[in-house]
């Protein structure tokens, strides 16, 4: 079955488009595409995002992105040269624009995406987690259960898009012994510092450019790392309520210089993400996708703080770093469209397994 998943994440920086044929339990990777949001789209998120917002301006977008969503698809079938109807099924993530205690909120709506596509679309993916008493994310640890289990290898997959999360897949793990949880700022403080001190010209580290002219402020870090978010035992999550506009003014507020702040911010990340990783024994090696695995300054950070495993991108597996969560939720769809539950309750609290999402036929 050839299916499309769409996603766009809590950086904010646009959409990504992976069209992949399902046959067994590995997806094969037949087209990937990535759509940058109109500054106006972006701000208007921005505004949106764990603020006070006016309703109109929430609905206004959940009618709007499934046409930007309709729009990125379209273009990623052209450019891969896939027609349009051979793709079967669209699994669309849509825009968290708030995850907190017991509720989430993704904008997006599935029957707008399904209706210009003519494709049925599953959408909504948290709600169901969280009904079941989980926290509705992570949900990728399925997909990385399924892609990186090795019979004898300790491995940990990790993401680092807007927030980080890992997965942590002992050796012939059981589903039930895969844990998962957001470890807390991937790439979204150092986004928003790079914004804030370039003007909104740049909206990311390119090349980890800044924070490798910058030197760590360690006592900052250090009182950072304070944090009891990251010695709470997991299922947890993390979003832009935490590292959101708040974090970012009391960062700005020490009087560093730009450079020091972006390298402070970027060592943080690393060392959160560590922090994660050594709650667990026996982990051999680490699978590091998302836009993160681009940032030469904080790879070299994060092989610093796991000096005893192999840190490489998912991209030695066969797998796009990029398009892995967009990938993650095309197999998330096809799962829900075959009637099967998706979730694994030892990584996001739920009860019990559930099917996630809502189909719009």
């Amino acid at each position: 079955m050839r299916v499309a998943g769409i996603m766009s994440g809590t950086s904010l920086d646009g959409i990504d488009v992976a069209i992949v044929e399902i046959r067994g339990k590995v997806p094969e990777s037949v087209g990937f595409w990535s759509v940058p949001y109109p500054k106006r789209v972006r701000e208007a998120l921005l505004a949106v995002s764990n603020a006070e917002a006016h309703t109109g301006e929430v609905a206004r977008l959940h009618y709007h992105l499934p046409e930007l969503y309709a729009e990125a698809f379209l273009q990623a079938c052209k450019r891969a040269r896939i027609p349009t109807d051979s793709v079967e099924l669209i699994g669309c993530h849509g825009q968290t624009i708030f995850h907190g205690a017991g509720c989430t909120l993704q904008l997006g709506d599935g029957s707008v995406l399904k209706e210009r596509t003519g494709i049925p679309v599953v959408s909504d993916f948290r709600a169901a987690d969280i009904a079941a008493g989980g926290k509705g994310a992570p949900l990728v640890p399925f997909v990385d259960y399924r892609l990186f289990r090795h019979p004898k290898k300790g491995r940990v997959a990790i993401n680092i898009g807007g927030i980080a999360n890992i997965t942590v897949i002992p050796p012939g793990a059981k589903p039930e012994q895969v844990t998962a949880f957001d470890t807390g700022p991937g790439n979204m403080v150092i986004d928003q510092l790079v914004w804030r001190f370039s003007g909104g010209k740049q909206s990311f580290d390119r090349d980890g450019k800044l924070s490798s002219r910058g030197v760590v402020n360690g006592d900052l870090l250090a009182e950072l790392m304070k944090d009891p978010y990251y010695r709470q035992a997991p299922p947890k999550t993390a979003g832009r309520e935490q590292y959101g506009r708040e974090f970012v003014e009391n960062l700005l507020s020490r009087g560093l210089k730009d450079d020091d702040l972006v390298a402070t911010a970027t060592a943080l990340t690393a060392a959160t993400i560590a922090e994660g990783v050594y709650r667990y024994s026996g982990i051999d090696e680490a699978i590091v996708s998302g836009g993160g695995v681009h940032n030469p300054t904080l790879m070299r950070f994060l092989r610093a703080e796991l000096p005893e495993m192999r840190v490489v991108s998912s991209s030695e597996y066969g797998i796009n770093p990029d398009a892995k969560e967009a990938i993650a939720f095309a197999i998330l769809a096809y799962e829900t469209w075959w009637e099967r539950p998706s979730n694994l309750p030892s990584a996001t609290g739920a009860r019990h397994p559930v099917l996630l999402g809502k189909i719009s036929r």
